[in-house]
């Protein structure tokens, strides 16, 4: 079917209306709320705080209460209160001051839960939790640790087995590699669910608890504007103790180009889990713009941590 604009044209000013018609459809867009600002991902308005799960979360107006919702889930701030309200005082606080978190957390169980359900798993006695225990091994079953990466963590991590023999570590040491690489297995699969559920998030909520959230050492240093290495950790973790004079060294050589942080996992434990710590020692490594560039598991020898220093351009 044609359009006539033939006869809507007033004769004698042709181009003068049609100049006229694009300033008109340049408004409608521009001050339409619904064509001219297109709705924001957590990562697209906090990509320095949006990780994992809630990171493809769209922020929407939601009522007060209703803080994320989807098909079939649905998590108030009364659910969050009910979460943390049994916990020890120490744990609480730190869960109170990080609640995006606990959001995260209960979002994913309530998910992952439903995924379990759609795929068939059923436990006896109707434990949740081993319901979704059970769905992430049928995902992280064909994960695998060949005998190559066995020894080079061997040879990279001799410091921590002494004088044992390759021979008398392969096994605890494959143990070791295979339920990090499931782990991480097992959270790229939950970060893709994440990505196609579709999740609305209270975007008046978020922004209220992102200064909590960021209140802390590591998103401190993150935010300062130069290169950050953090350490996960605790005293009395051999490895752990074993970075501590590196840490001291790195202080002193690079005062004013990199922050150097330790965490102690016993004492952050909400920080450390929002960071993705499963084991320790963890070295956690930050661009100037906060962006992490790289991780590393276990001991890390000051000739690595200096070539780790040197690739992200910080020079004495």
């Amino acid at each position: 079917m044609k359009t006539r604009l033939n006869a809507r044209i007033p004769k004698g000013r042709p181009q003068l209306y049609f100049f006229e018609v694009l300033l008109g459809v340049l408004f409608f867009f521009i001050f339409t709320p619904a064509f001219g600002a297109a709705a924001a991902t957590m990562q697209d308005q906090y990509p320095d705080f949006a990780r994992g799960f809630l990171k493809s979360a769209w922020l929407d107006s939601l009522p007060e209460d209703l803080l994320l919702q989807t098909d079939g889930v649905s998590i108030t701030l009364s659910d969050l209160t009910n979460i943390i309200k049994d916990q020890e005082p120490k744990i609480r606080g730190q869960m109170e001051r990080n609640l995006i978190f606990v959001l995260e957390q209960e979002a994913v169980r309530r998910i992952l839960l439903r995924e379990a359900q759609n795929t068939g798993i059923t436990v006896s006695g109707g434990d949740d939790n081993q319901a979704i225990y059970a769905l992430l091994e049928l995902h992280t079953k064909d994960v695998a640790i060949p005998e190559d990466e066995v020894r080079a963590f061997y040879e990279s991590n001799k410091e921590m087995v002494g004088t044992a023999s390759f021979e008398q570590v392969a096994v605890v040491i494959r143990q070791y590699l295979l339920q990090d690489k499931k782990q991480r297995a097992a959270a790229a699969y939950i970060d893709s669910l994440g990505s196609k559920a579709g999740l609305s998030i209270n975007e008046k909520w978020v922004k209220s608890q992102k200064r909590l959230a960021l209140d802390n050492p590591v998103d401190k240093a993150r935010r300062s504007g130069k290169p950050t290495m953090v350490e996960f950790g605790a005293t009395g973790c051999v490895p752990c103790d074993m970075m501590q004079p590196i840490l001291d060294k790195l202080r002193r050589d690079y005062p004013q180009k990199m922050n150097v942080v330790f965490v102690h996992v016993g004492e952050e434990q909400i920080l450390a889990a929002r960071y993705g710590i499963q084991s320790i020692p963890v070295q956690v490594f930050f661009d100037d713009r906060g962006r992490e560039v790289s991780r590393h598991v276990g001991f890390f020898g000051q000739p690595e941590v200096d070539k780790q220093i040197a690739a992200m351009g910080i020079q004495k």
